[in-house]
């Protein structure tokens, strides 16, 4: 596999505050711009000097005022080529990407899709993500699912993004369609592992990850409810395997709500719209957070996609045609 290297140089004066820590904590604290495992990888590789002297312990003590020099590589993949594929950006700066993507497109190249990917279209946009691990790519959406999520065009932005994603300071808002009527919000706790025997799916399993999903309800229909969630974490699927835990499935979630569920004496528009509804109905309406260099705080919003207005739509004639009850 091809590939090219950035050069890293970092010079500091060790400051007295950090007196007695360990090499590898304290360049943590003194070049917070990098995460804590490169640069223990960078002291194991002996990358780093102290008062000229190369030091490859990570538990060597500092004893404060000594001169780190740290000279490194940063790798940049040449495997995945950049393809002019258009993205709807919401916000940009030297720094971080905001889009709003939309369905039917993957975020990274994987099994059986090699190609034609939001990664690949970075690499076009912003050559310069091809430094960065994941080109910048700080959480996923699934092929299917639209709206925001940001990407960080340097090394220092997306290793403050993981940090304060991990510490779930990112605020990440959903709304979407679910099958039946939910009387009220609440929060769905469950860990979330890989199936035991569908590769491809997520379950609810006491050896999973934790996951936490807040919901509340927007608008009820006769069959179906609008929903608006948060989450507290991002686990692969979270939604999606949250919802159809509570046996509220979203609609057109072919992998974890099965056959599309039609209510009693609906119309033909109605039945066309859900048998016909491709994807499941999840849209990642808002995102907030702290600009990883400058800690501004920031909002962005993305209405609602065209099918999920009109999937409201038809669900709301529905309602008034036949009124709340599916008897």
């Amino acid at each position: 596999m091809p590939t090219d290297h950035q050069s890293i140089v970092l010079s500091a004066a060790v400051p007295e505050s950090l007196l007695g820590k360990r090499l590898d904590q304290a360049l943590a604290e003194m070049f917070p711009d990098y995460s804590r495992s490169r640069l223990k990888e960078w002291i194991l590789a002996g990358n780093v000097q102290i008062n000229g002297s190369v030091c490859d312990k990570p538990r060597e003590k500092i004893f404060g005022e000594e001169q780190i020099d740290i000279q490194a590589q940063l790798e940049v993949q040449e495997s995945h080529v950049a393809q002019d594929i258009e993205l709807n950006i919401v916000y940009e700066d030297e720094h971080i990407l905001v889009i709003n993507k939309p369905a039917d497109l993957v975020v990274h190249p994987g099994a059986g899709n090699a190609s034609g990917t939001v990664l690949n279209a970075l690499l076009n946009h912003a050559p310069q993500v091809a430094s960065v691990p994941r080109a910048g790519i700080v959480h996923r959406l699934d092929k299917d699912t639209t709206g925001l999520m940001v990407v960080a065009k340097t090394v220092p932005a997306q290793t403050h993004l993981v940090e304060r994603l991990q510490a779930r300071e990112i605020s990440r808002e959903y709304e979407a369609v679910a099958c039946g009527t939910l009387v009220a919000g609440g929060l769905i706790d469950a860990p979330i592992g890989r199936h035991p025997t569908k590769r491809t799916s997520m379950a609810i399993r006491e050896s999973g990850k934790p996951a936490a999903t807040h919901y509340r309800v927007k608008q009820k229909f006769r069959a179906h409810t609008h929903l608006r969630l948060k989450l507290e974490s991002g686990r692969t699927h979270q939604i999606r395997v949250h919802m159809s835990h509570l046996k509220y499935p979203l609609v057109g979630d072919a992998l974890y709500g099965g056959r599309p569920r039609l209510p009693k004496a609906c119309s033909q528009e109605m039945i066309d719209m859900l048998r016909g509804f491709k994807r499941q109905a999840l849209h990642a309406i808002q995102l907030e957070l702290a600009h990883p260099i400058t800690n501004e705080w920031m909002s962005w919003q993305a209405p609602l996609p065209d099918d999920m207005v009109a999937l409201l739509q038809v669900l709301k004639a529905d309602t008034e045609l036949h009124g709340m009850a599916d008897d």
